[in-house]
């Protein structure tokens, strides 16, 4: 079935948005599922901190790392024929986690399942691009996309500590399954097959194995940068050997008749633009989570149940605020949605940056938990809808991969800085005397400040980058009525 083809079928077309958005919301979930489940995972198989980290490590290179190639091979292979690869790698890989007995093997099915989620994700989205025509509805399908994105995060953190609480940490893993199995019986009868119209079936394997491996390293290499140093040898080394690979990656696409990733695509404006936004929105929005879960249950000592229910006011309000956010840029674009969003996102974590030792929900959490949400939609949707305007049927996948790795990526990055942060700040506040709440809640706070500064760049980057950028409609939707 070509492209083309697919956009005809109008009557299943928000039946597969909710079957691939499914799977789609369960990759995200995944991602922060298990944060509040280590310290039991840690207890159960008797392992250190340290190395129950890995569990969320081993997720985020696989998942940063083949983000692309998954992309790419979407478009190459069949859009439904991988995103079906994806899924039951996913699924089989949950299960595996579930059982796992011992560490090693956690963290390899861990690794296994971010392989899947990367296949899943941007299929998932290209999918999705391929099925609405660009335009009004198009924006509402990424809408809804963008709701599930946005929101997972938070859902993540409140499934894993009702989970956690009441089935035990296997059951974060075990929840997958189910889900997987009835997204699978649903995808082969009703979600329509296309792939890109190249002229060609070549497929460019050198490219597919620096851009992997360039990825994953870059990803290892700033994952354990807090832990090590970012002066650190090792770390110096990896992050030279994965800018060299990628340098590598990059002259092999320019030299090659079939690319993995066309250059020509960076011409696209929008795309350009949503991409570093994109950057710099997942740094924020994962590593905001992360420090806002480590101060509630480190600092005011609540269980994973409530650390998750606390969250489900910004899961819940955000759902809200997409269907808003895409309503606004189909009419005024995207630049001034998403300037909106990152100032909103600012505004709120500056809210965080003066939480107190002896915090409560309410007032020193709850109404940035809500305005945070606002925030979220409208960054996060629009960034998404210009990410893949204007991009052809054939790159479909292609352009759902970058926006995916640039998120992951800015989400990693994201994270060990502001671990980095915290850390240097606490130690240098217990050296002095001070109690571990006040030096971890000061850690906190400045973390906090270096995010904001991060979504304040966002917004200047969007402000200038995106100018002039309108969603174009079809000429039936943009012509008045009659």
């Amino acid at each position: 079935m070509t492209d083309t083809a697919v956009h005809a079928d109008g009557r299943r077309r928000w039946g597969v948005l909710a079957i691939v958005g499914a799977a789609f919301f369960m990759t995200i979930l995944d991602v922060a599922i298990v944060n509040v489940a280590l310290p039991s995972i840690e207890t159960d198989l008797n392992v250190t901190e340290t190395t129950v980290q890995w569990v969320l490590i081993a997720y985020a290179i696989t998942f940063g790392g083949f983000l692309l190639l998954g992309g790419r091979m979407a478009d190459l292979l069949g859009r439904k024929r991988i995103f079906i690869v994806g899924l039951v790698l996913f699924t089989i890989a949950s299960l595996v986690c579930g059982l796992a007995n011992n560490i090693g093997v956690l963290i390899g099915a861990r690794a296994v399942q971010g392989i899947g989620a990367a296949i899943i994700s941007p299929a998932a989205l290209s999918i999705v691009t391929t099925t609405f025509e660009e335009g009004a509805e198009r924006n509402k399908a990424l809408g809804i996309w963008g709701a599930l994105g946005g929101s997972g995060a938070a859902a993540g953190v409140l499934f894993g500590g009702i989970l956690t609480k009441y089935l035990g940490w296997e059951w974060i893993f075990y929840v997958n399954v189910p889900v997987g199995a009835l997204v699978f019986g649903l995808t082969l009868p009703f979600v329509p097959e296309s792939r890109a119209d190249l002229g060609h079936r070549r497929f460019d394997a050198w490219g597919a194995f620096t851009v992997t491996g360039g990825l994953a390293l870059l990803v290892y290499a700033i994952s354990k940068a807090p832990d090590v140093g970012w002066g650190s040898t090792r770390t110096i080394l990896f992050l030279i050997a994965s800018v060299a690979i990628l340098a590598v990656f990059t002259a092999i696409e320019l030299r090659s008749r079939a690319p993995l990733m066309p250059f020509r695509i960076f011409r696209i404006r929008s795309l350009l633009a949503a991409n570093v936004v994109g950057f710099l929105l997942g740094a924020v929005i994962f590593a905001n989570f992360l420090v806002l879960t480590l101060y509630v249950q480190q600092v005011l000592g609540w269980s994973a149940l409530k650390t998750g229910v606390t969250f489900l006011a910004t899961a819940g309000t955000t759902v809200i605020w997409a269907g808003v956010a895409q309503a606004l840029t189909t009419r005024f674009g995207p630049r001034p949605v998403i300037v909106v969003g990152l100032v909103v996102l600012a505004v709120s974590m500056g809210y965080y940056t003066q939480i107190p030792v002896h915090g409560h929900y309410w007032p020193d959490l709850l109404p940035a938990y809500v305005t945070f949400a606002l925030g979220l939609a409208f960054a996060f949707v629009p960034v998404t809808i210009a990410a893949l305007a204007q991009v052809a049927p054939e790159d479909a996948g292609l352009a759902s991969g970058l926006i995916n790795t640039n998120q992951q990526i800015g989400g990693a990055i994201g994270i060990a800085l502001v671990s980095t942060i915290f850390v240097s700040s606490a130690k240098s506040l217990l050296k002095t005397g001070h109690s571990q709440a006040a030096a971890f809640t000061s850690g906190y706070q400045d973390a906090f400040w270096a995010l904001i500064g991060l979504a304040l760049l966002g917004a200047l980057l969007a402000f200038v980058l995106l100018r002039g950028t309108k969603i174009e409609l079809p000429e039936a939707e943009a012509a008045p009525a009659s």
